[in-house]
């Protein structure tokens, strides 16, 4: 049956017809602590209450966005040496890096964590070695040139997960258990079941202590900025307990959104260095799992784009309710499924809505929000989920900007900008 206009033509019409919300950037400010000042000092002083290994070390290394990792890696060879021993790196992030050695290396490199960058080489492998069974029976696995070492040491930010709660959530623990299992070990923990995630991981990492090969992990946190304003070194022993009280700071230090309800959120990038769900469900109230929660409830959540860093994986791009063309073309579907086949978790990388610009993605969003009137619409816009000290807001919430005593309007309201493409200026 014959029509005047294509579908493609009317879905243009309506869109184009939408009448988008003026905004006004504001500004947060966030009480957090102060970063270190010194990377180098801070690494030496924490190792000061920690017995250094003698031998082969292997320092296990993550892919996640952990802020200065390449000074703080540097800065433990160093000492390392000092004490006699022969360090190297090897990648502990499960399947990163499209589970290949080569992919892991070059993460860490692009990390700052080379041969040339931290003072020693970088050993990467995919290969593994089973150390044992959890109680519950989960397989433990362990990178084989770790395995092979006299010791190992982990490096890693102690954060709030993005899938689940538990005493200890993402940090040394964690990598132990995940991060240096490879593909294989993080495989077998995350099947076990994210009901039970937060029992399996301390259990496995239990099983990697217990093997005698782990001296030490040592953990940063980090404040509001994402800059590290704690180091601490943990001997294996204590590596549970002497975490949990870090997690809590970490949860404290976290930067959130201002708004408890939000009708539309529009995040300008998402990517594995901002988060390991490409944007921090933390931030976003969007969960790939229900054994976590917290966050503002957002109704329509839109991505506009992917960052260069993460080389394709879109891992999260699920959460969204609408994303661009830009961000949809710009995915490596290998690369981001082999996240949904490691961590046993498809809904973050499902395809959602598929708009061909920005003004089209938040057109769609506006249309999409059930019972909110256009001139009442509580629209925020960030540029990612570690950018929170400042966001553009429509009017209908400047009310709230106006009483919240950390808010303050940088910018007043003008209708939202566009180039010739689309995309949000």
């Amino acid at each position: 049956m014959q029509t005047e206009r294509t579908v493609h033509e009317e879905l243009e019409r309506l869109l184009r017809e939408v009448e988008l919300p003026r905004v006004a950037l504001v500004e947060q400010r966030m009480d957090t602590p102060p970063a270190l000042p010194d990377i180098r000092e801070s690494v030496r002083e924490a190792l000061g209450s920690v017995k250094l290994p003698g031998g082969s070390v292997a320092i296990g290394v993550g892919s996640r966005g952990v802020a200065r990792i390449g000074a703080v890696v540097a800065a433990l060879v160093e000492v390392l040496k000092e004490a006699g021993a022969e360090p190297f790196v090897v990648p502990a992030m499960g399947s990163h890096g499209a589970s290949t050695a080569e992919g892991q290396a070059e993460v860490l490199a692009h990390l700052g964590v080379s041969e040339e960058q931290v003072g020693c080489p970088v050993r990467a492998t995919m290969e593994t070695v089973r150390i044992g069974t959890t109680p519950a029976g989960v397989a433990v696995y362990m990178d084989r040139n770790a395995w092979e070492a006299d010791a190992v040491v982990v490096v890693n930010r102690v954060k709030p997960h993005t899938a689940f709660r538990g005493r200890v959530e993402s940090g040394p623990t964690k990598m132990l258990a995940i991060g240096l299992g490879k593909q294989r070990g993080a495989h077998s923990i995350h099947s076990a079941g994210w009901g039970e995630i937060h029992n399996t991981i301390p259990d496995a990492a239990r099983v990697a202590v217990e093997s005698g090969k782990v001296a030490f992990g040592l953990a940063t946190v980090e404040n509001a900025d994402e800059e590290p304003c704690k180091i601490v070194a943990i001997p294996a022993a204590d590596l549970e307990n002497g975490e949990a009280p870090l997690l809590e700071e970490a949860k404290k230090n976290l930067a959130r959104l201002p708004f408890d309800d939000i009708d539309i959120l529009i995040v300008d990038e998402i990517g594995k260095n901002i988060s390991g769900d490409g944007a921090d469900p933390n931030v976003t109230g969007r969960y790939p799992t229900p054994h976590a929660e917290g966050g503002p409830a957002v109704q329509i959540l839109a991505y506009l784009g992917l960052t260069a860093e993460t080389g394709g994986n879109a891992n999260g791009l699920g959460m969204a309710d609408v994303v661009t063309e830009r961000l949809a073309s710009a995915m490596d579907r290998p690369a981001t499924y082999m996240n949904a086949l490691t961590s046993t978790t498809p809904l973050p990388v499902k395809t959602p809505m598929v708009m061909p610009d920005d003004r089209s993605a938040i057109a769609a969003a506006l249309m999409m929000c059930a019972g909110v009137a256009p001139e009442g619409v509580r629209l925020v816009r960030i540029a990612n989920t570690l950018k929170l000290r400042r966001m553009w807001v429509s009017e209908a919430l400047l009310g709230e900007v106006e009483k919240h005593e950390s808010l303050a309007i940088f910018q007043e309201a003008r209708p939202m900008s566009f180039g010739a493409d689309g995309s949000l200026l």
